[in-house]
């Protein structure tokens, strides 16, 4: 008999990938409010969003390392599966390359993978009004809305705005997913 606790009697897991962005520094509001729900959390962030956070505080605060890039054949998995997925910030590189399915780094890897999955996977864009204008991107949104993502209902802000992150609801991502999880918090 085994003193390993089963899968059933762990906390489910949340990825939260996070994207280049300002507000990406502000990611540990939406770490403490998943762990307050009882979720254990994991970062995956873009080679870019890397830049964005304070990392050590990140792996601090969630137990785990951040991933950003793939590992190696035979190297362990530094995080258990996800059981959901969180995007925040999702940027307008990062929603257009997705809808697309480009794959070009572990972020957008694991992103691509959760629809064949199914894991329940959330967005919340941050990006400006001129970005948002770009036909790709409202494209880009109803091909996620069709593969089962939720996307977050923040509205572009002007560009070069400043004060805007203070309207950003960290916490609504995991509003969306939780009618998703059966049972799940």
């Amino acid at each position: 008999m085994s003193d390993r606790p089963s899968r059933q009697a762990k906390k489910p897991f949340l990825y939260v990938v996070v994207c280049a962005s300002g507000i990406a520094d502000d990611v540990g509001t939406l770490i403490s409010a998943a762990q307050g729900r009882q979720w254990d959390v994991g970062v995956v962030a873009t080679p870019q969003g890397l830049k964005f956070i304070d990392a050590q505080a990140v792996a601090s605060q969630t137990g785990f390392p951040i991933r950003s890039a793939w590992r190696s054949p035979g190297d362990p998995r530094p995080l258990p599966p996800a059981d959901a997925i969180v995007v925040a910030p999702a940027t307008f590189n990062t929603i257009n390359k997705w809808a697309a399915g480009i794959s070009d780094t572990l972020a957008l890897g694991i992103l691509c993978e959760a629809y064949g999955f199914g894991i329940p996977t959330a967005a919340l864009p941050y990006l400006n009004s001129a970005q948002a204008a770009h036909p790709a991107y409202r494209q880009s949104l109803d091909r996620l809305r069709e593969m089962g993502v939720l996307i977050g209902s923040h509205e572009p802000h002007p560009p070069k705005a400043d004060g805007v992150a203070d309207s950003f609801r960290w916490e609504e991502a995991l509003e969306l997913i939780a009618p998703h999880l059966s049972g799940r918090p």
